[in-house]
């Protein structure tokens, strides 16, 4: 059933409920009686009510209606009919009061039940030879439970109108969900068909992204696969090019200068693979030590000599693939070492998330580019001299690794100078 039908649905229930509910009230209402003692005592009050303003001046009866009335009977007097707000007739307890006083079937006796307003639960109104009206209020513990009996006649629908639609938009909303999840996914690890649920239009669009992910999926894998098969190719005239200029009679400093273009084609070659191969890793995911990991990566920076200190727990197991992780974490900080003379590496447990920064104190990322240095093969101002290695590919390896992990890479820079990198990971993949 799509999402109308499911509505329409409610909608008749609803209905349904609330006509039954009023069905009910009105049969009780119908069949509501007081006791005889107390049936008998408002006949006798209305009797003597009608008796005394009948035969009053119409100058005074509004006077008198106001001597006659007491805290659990009230009485009032006008010329017009006096608009009360009724719902349903008690004809029962018309009945029984007509029984002990039956004159009061010729005035025109009409007897309701009053909404909840602390003024009386019974009501009614009672017409005088003059055609002008008599109204009156009376309170009866009794009426009660035909009260609360209107207040579940409105209550009962509303609720269950609400529970239904929080049951329509949480079944509704549930694949919604799991889509959502997926699109963030997408282009990032392997595409996982999504199951059909849910009403007919959300079903024909998660068909339509299962579709959809699939088309990307392959567009990028082909992408990729052109990548690796062009750097294969060119390796082979590249050592070709190297043989001939170590065996050509050159100038040194003209065959310094291009060897040095050849390693730097090298360079580029191989992180470019590195880069392909970093948001394609099909290896299965599995229970590490990243605390682990992160202190061996930063005692080994420490035994080269480096500027290095970690800072964390010693263990904290997560759920990833550990050539992801380990790669991402290495290239910060190399990164760190090469740009800010030393790194400091923090991990912290976040419940359901690992956060690991690497921070330096280096010159740190103009703030209006620290999105650009994401993307593949751009590098600072500052970095594009000939004698800076790099190919702007190592913050990219570790954005793309990162995302193939479903987790996040923030860069920021400290405000009192460096560069703060935070992978934040999920503790098991969803």
């Amino acid at each position: 059933m799509g999402l109308p039908g499911r509505l329409l649905a409610i909608l008749l229930l609803v209905a349904t409920i609330d006509f039954v509910a009023n069905s009910i009230v009105l049969d009780r209402a119908n069949d509501f009686a007081l006791r005889e003692d107390d049936a008998a005592r408002m006949a006798e009050h209305l009797t003597i009510a009608y008796r005394v303003i009948e035969r009053t001046e119409p100058a005074n009866r509004s006077v008198v209606a106001r001597e006659l009335s007491t805290e659990r009977f009230s009485v009032r007097w006008s010329a017009q009919p006096d608009t009360l707000p009724t719902t349903v007739s008690l004809t029962r307890l018309r009945a029984q009061v007509l029984a002990f006083e039956p004159d009061l079937g010729k005035v025109d006796l009409r007897m309701h039940l009053l909404p909840l307003r602390g003024q009386g639960d019974i009501g009614g109104s009672m017409t005088l030879s003059d055609r002008s009206y008599l109204t009156f209020r009376t309170f009866s513990r009794s009426a009660w439970t035909l009260n609360l009996g209107r207040v579940g006649q409105t209550v009962l629908p509303t609720a269950l109108l609400a529970l239904l639609a929080w049951f329509l938009f949480r079944t509704t909303l549930r694949p919604l969900a799991t889509l959502v999840q997926a699109t963030r996914r997408v282009g990032s690890a392997q595409p996982q068909s999504l199951p059909e649920t849910g009403p007919a239009e959300v079903r024909e669009l998660i068909h339509a992204f299962n579709a959809m992910q699939l088309r990307i999926h392959e567009l990028l894998a082909r992408g990729s696969q052109t990548l690796l098969a062009i750097g294969h190719d060119l390796r082979t005239p590249l050592a070709r090019l190297q043989l001939r200029l170590d065996n050509a009679a050159i100038d040194p400093a003209a065959h310094q200068e291009m060897s040095r273009d050849i390693d730097e084609m090298r360079d580029l070659l191989a992180s470019l693979q590195v880069f392909v191969e970093s948001g394609d890793d099909r290896t299965a995911q599995q229970r590490i030590d990243v605390a682990a990991m992160v202190q061996t990566l930063v005692d080994a920076a420490s035994d080269r000599g480096a500027d290095a200190v970690y800072a964390g727990p010693d263990s904290l197991d997560m759920v990833a693939r550990p050539v992801a992780v380990r790669r991402s974490v290495s290239n910060l900080i190399e990164n760190a070492l090469h740009y800010g003379g030393n790194v400091r590496v923090a991990v912290r447990d976040r419940g359901d998330l690992i956060e690991i920064e690497v921070a330096d104190d280096g010159p740190g990322i103009p703030d209006d580019q620290l999105e650009e240095v994401l993307q593949p093969f751009v590098r600072l101002d500052n970095a594009r001299s000939r004698d800076t290695p790099g190919m702007g590919l190592g913050l990219p390896i570790v954005h793309r690794a990162i995302r193939s992990e479903n987790g996040r890479l923030h860069l920021r820079n400290a405000p009192q100078g460096g560069l703060r990198a935070t992978i934040r990971l999920p503790r098991v993949p969803d």
